[in-house]
């Protein structure tokens, strides 16, 4: 078997992956990128985010034709269930975007290899698949992403009880659904079934939902949600899950028994680190196969770089797609940066649920002392225009300095409006200077500006 030879092999197509190649091979690197799927994006692009998404926009203007269209003076009859045809318009999108990104690896001159790739030395990749080829690089990127959490009690078949991949393609609406985990995956799906009919049950281990969501809007957000018809079982640890019949039969540890036709096991995620040969490449791992990298994203071997997921710290498209820029840059000796502080995490439920860097309970356990802005979405024009007057924007900063420390934001469009408290923050922007932009009229984004104001007690519209 031949060997090619590359500047730098990139170990997963995924968000991380096919950015850090599009990039090198912008700086003037012979790039080659390997992952075992035909159409490159990886999870979040063909069975995560983007899919999810869709059916989340389809289910959402179903529930809304069936609720509260009449509100504006649309009357359109019974609402008929597509279920078919909205897969359909699920899987069209994610062909568009990932035939995309194979599109923008041809024009950037990567080599791509389909198949599975795996270290034989620190230097040198195997790739098994329908074309066997050997790479080798004097640079590698391991940018292999993660997979859903499985559990031996729960056995999952793939067909009844199974991850978020089998809960994006339903042959048919559940009549009866459990979700185990209430974390923005399984209530992020949960609801697209509960929009489509399902009776949905959420089982979590915990006495609150989306850990790590600022505490006060994962309350308001789990009253939204019962209000929507999900059921909540808290501090509900699993003890077994298995098809019995044409039933999933579920098992409590305080020995409760709850029956349903689909389970879908969303209690997160774990680094697909464990196949690719690292123990041939010299790469160790932690006790839960993250990667340990330096500030390079640099492994413990010279020349071999991790990103994305298998790193640890947020499982976010965006997060790995940056570390993919910044690692790349640096190898060049550019200096880049990336402000680990101002991520924004968004949960894609209805209101959406959006944040950008520390929560209240993150600060008092730091002991930083905080003051804080609140505007609730009823105080705003557009809010009622849109018929979304549910939701509220909160604005915390530094109690001496005022430069906002977080903004956490529940309300429709949430997950859109947090780019702008993103930008403030990469910018060290205080209260005063959000508050001091001219916000235009009527839309949702004055509210931002309302909670700024807000956080020295000049809030303007807010009772």
């Amino acid at each position: 078997m031949n060997t090619a030879q590359h500047d730098l092999v990139v170990l997963g197509g995924g968000p991380g992956g096919y950015v850090a190649a599009i990039r090198a091979a912008q700086l003037g690197m012979n790039v080659a990128c390997i992952d075992e799927n035909e159409r490159y994006g990886g999870t979040c692009l063909r069975v995560g985010c983007i899919p999810s998404k869709a059916l989340l926009e389809s289910s959402h203007l179903y529930h809304d034709a069936k609720t509260s269209f009449s509100n504006h003076g649309l009357k359109i009859g019974d609402v008929e269930l597509d279920l078919p045809t909205m897969m359909s318009r699920k899987e069209k999108v994610v062909d568009t975007l990932t035939g995309g990104i194979n599109m923008l690896l041809k024009k950037n001159k990567v080599t791509t290899y389909n198949g599975r790739g795996r270290f034989i030395s620190s230097d040198t990749i195997e790739i098994e698949g329908k074309t066997p080829a050997r790479v080798k690089a004097a640079k590698t990127i391991i940018a292999v992403g993660s997979r859903p959490m499985s559990f031996p009690s729960i056995e999952e078949d793939g067909v009844r009880i199974g991850n978020s991949t089998m809960a994006l393609s339903f042959p048919e609406v559940p009549e009866r659904l459990v979700v185990i985990g209430g974390g923005y995956i399984g209530l992020e799906l949960g609801s697209v079934w509960n929009r489509l009919g399902s009776k949905v049950v959420v089982l979590e281990a915990l006495d609150r939902i989306l850990t790590g969501i600022d505490s006060e809007l994962a309350s308001i957000a789990k009253r939204t949600f019962t209000k929507q018809g999900l059921e909540f079982k808290m501090s509900t640890f699993v003890e077994s899950a298995k098809v019995q019949g044409d039933l999933c039969v579920i098992k409590t540890k305080a020995g409760e028994t709850i029956e349903a036709d689909r389970v879908l096991l969303a209690t997160g995620r774990v680094p697909s680190t464990d196949k690719i040969g690292l123990d041939a490449a010299g790469v160790a791992t932690d006790k839960r196969g993250f990667l340990e990298v330096d500030a390079n994203y640099q492994t413990s071997v010279p020349g071999i770089y991790a990103l994305g997921d298998c790193i640890g710290g947020a499982m976010l498209a965006h997060k790995a797609m940056e570390e993919g820029v910044v690692c790349v840059e640096r190898m060049t000796g550019m200096g880049s940066h990336f402000n680990y502080d101002v991520i924004p995490a968004i949960v894609y439920t209805h209101p959406e649920i959006a944040a950008v860097g520390k929560t209240e309970e993150q600060l008092k356990e730091a002991g930083v002392e905080y003051k804080k802005g609140m505007a609730p979405y009823g105080a705003n024009g557009r809010a009622h225009t849109l018929g979304e007057t549910e939701g509220r924007v909160k604005v915390l900063a530094d109690a001496k300095t005022d430069r906002v420390l977080g903004v956490h934001i529940i309300g429709a469009r949430a997950g859109d409006l947090i780019a702008e408290a993103g930008a403030a923050m990469e910018f060290g922007a205080s209260a005063e200077d959000i508050a001091r932009c001219c916000h235009a009229h009527p839309t949702l984004s004055e509210s931002l500006h309302e909670a700024a104001l807000g956080v020295d007690g000049r809030a303007l519209h807010t009772f």
